[in-house]
């Protein structure tokens, strides 16, 4: 059997995604996902994948939780977010 390898950049999609959809809702109170949404992309975040990002890498794998967007409080990129939200979302 062989050995699949991790899609890092589809990694790196699901986690800026979800990131920007949580800050959204925790700091801008504007739900950009449907809760449904929200947790089916949070369900496919896999900690233990390397992106590249150690700093981004070592956050999520001691921070994040699939059950709750809480942990955005504590992302260490959060203007990086709140650019990306106001780029995306709000033009």
């Amino acid at each position: 059997m062989t050995k699949v390898e991790p899609c890092i950049s589809c990694e790196r999609r699901y986690r800026i995604r979800l990131s920007v959809a949580a800050y959204a809702y925790e700091f801008m109170d504007d739900p950009v996902l449907t809760d449904e949404e929200f947790d089916n992309l949070a369900k496919k975040i896999d900690v233990n994948i390397k992106t590249g990002n150690d700093k981004l890498d070592r956050f999520f794998k001691k921070e994040f939780s699939a059950d709750t967007g809480m942990w955005i409080h504590k992302h260490p990129e959060k203007e990086k977010l709140k650019n990306l939200y106001m780029e995306y979302y709000k033009k």
